[in-house]
């Protein structure tokens, strides 16, 4: 594929390039920290930050959420058809 920004060094606002399906764990890392998550239902999302903070945000469908998170918990999570972005 010829990608015209592929010479891009890409920031915070950029458009996600990665995403990936999360099942929520209270004992296991995301493959990649986040840029933002996506939830197919709306609910609670537990999770820790790439700083290391864990807290509970709302997230609504139809919008990505902006954080970086590093784990998204079980426990406290109601939210679902979570999607990572990076």
């Amino acid at each position: 594929m010829n990608d015209p920004f592929r010479n891009q060094v890409p920031g915070l606002e950029s458009p996600a390039a990665r995403l990936a399906g999360v099942t929520p764990s209270d004992t296991a890392d995301l493959a990649f920290p986040t840029r933002a998550i996506a939830v197919g239902t709306e609910g609670f999302v537990q999770l820790i930050t790439i700083a290391g903070d864990t807290g509970r945000v709302f997230v609504l469908p139809g919008a990505p959420f902006p954080i970086r998170a590093r784990r998204i918990l079980s426990t406290g999570t109601s939210a679902t058809d979570i999607v990572a972005l990076a």
